[in-house]
């Protein structure tokens, strides 16, 4: 959709909370890419990554008459999807966490060769590469989730560490502070296990019929690289000092993060789209309105 400038977004907000509903379902589509792109990092998969937009879709629904633009609104959102995003339990990996012991062992000493051809005529090139994606979003799921949270917002976003640490309960420095711990660990873990940018072992095309095997991954659904990439603009201000002390803590990890798709952004389903159609269409909008 067009960029909605400021002065335009808030006079949406404001019809919006007064009942308008072509002005609801242009907030929400404004802000449903970013909504997704931070679910997708927090939990890891495409289908726990739409399950809980749409749910955080509707609290943005209910709260939304709470909003005086005293942020951002992108600020708003983020900390309405962080806190909701934090304590769900819903996704895979809350079921079956990981740790970087784990999914090193894993890495070390999976039998890979011993897995038979399982790529059903899909290029073996486009499945390494589904697997690469995919396992970026693994590796974030060895954080513990308020880890996640600084990393993502560190690294994907590039927040500002007192907007961040605003969000995240926590102060400026201590964000800063742990946020270069979390990506020298996230770095560490791939120069040390990955053989594509570091001196590891794993290589994705070595290990892609191991990983479907595992259901890692699908030949019959390439989310990661069936998925459109996107230029996400989340109008979060960084001062001049907070982007030198990104540029410092990267140092670490930039040549990874940038290859390994820390970063990447994808558009969200179509169906994320449907579902705020057809739920502005019902009469459940009034429910949640009123809750």
């Amino acid at each position: 959709m067009d960029k909605i400038t400021n002065e335009e977004l808030l006079l949406l907000i404001r019809q919006a909370a007064a009942g308008d509903k072509s002005a609801l379902e242009t907030v929400l589509l404004s802000v449903q890419d970013l909504v997704f792109n931070l679910s997708l990092r927090m939990l890891g998969t495409f289908p726990d990554a739409e399950d809980a937009s749409q749910e955080i879709l509707l609290k943005i629904i209910t709260h939304l008459s709470s909003f005086k633009g005293e942020s951002s609104f992108s600020t708003w959102v983020f900390r309405i999807a962080l806190n909701h995003l934090k304590d769900y339990k819903k996704h895979m990996f809350a079921k079956f966490p990981l740790s970087f012991e784990f999914y090193g062992d894993d890495i070390l000493h999976g039998k890979i060769d011993d897995v038979p051809d399982l790529t059903q005529d899909v290029e073996k090139s486009i499945l390494a590469e589904e697997l690469k994606l995919s396992c970026t979003n693994v590796m974030l799921q060895c954080l513990d989730a308020e880890s996640r949270c600084i990393f993502i917002l560190g690294t994907m976003f590039r927040v500002d560490s007192r907007i961040a640490g605003d969000i995240l309960g926590i102060t400026p420095d201590a964000y800063r502070q742990r946020l270069s711990r979390i990506r020298k660990k996230m770095a560490e873990f791939l120069s040390d296990y990955c053989g594509e940018y570091g001196c590891g072992k794993c290589h994705c095309t070595d290990r892609v019929n191991y990983a479907i095997q595992n259901h890692r991954i699908s030949p019959d659904r390439l989310d990661f690289t069936g998925a459109k990439p996107i230029s996400l603009q989340t109008s979060l201000p960084v001062s001049p000092q907070t982007a030198a002390g990104v540029k410092e803590a990267m140092e670490t990890i930039d040549d990874l993060s940038e290859e390994f798709s820390f970063c990447k952004t994808f558009q969200s389903p179509e169906t994320l789209k449907t579902f705020i159609k057809n739920f502005l269409d019902s009469t459940a909008i009034s429910v949640i309105r009123n809750a």
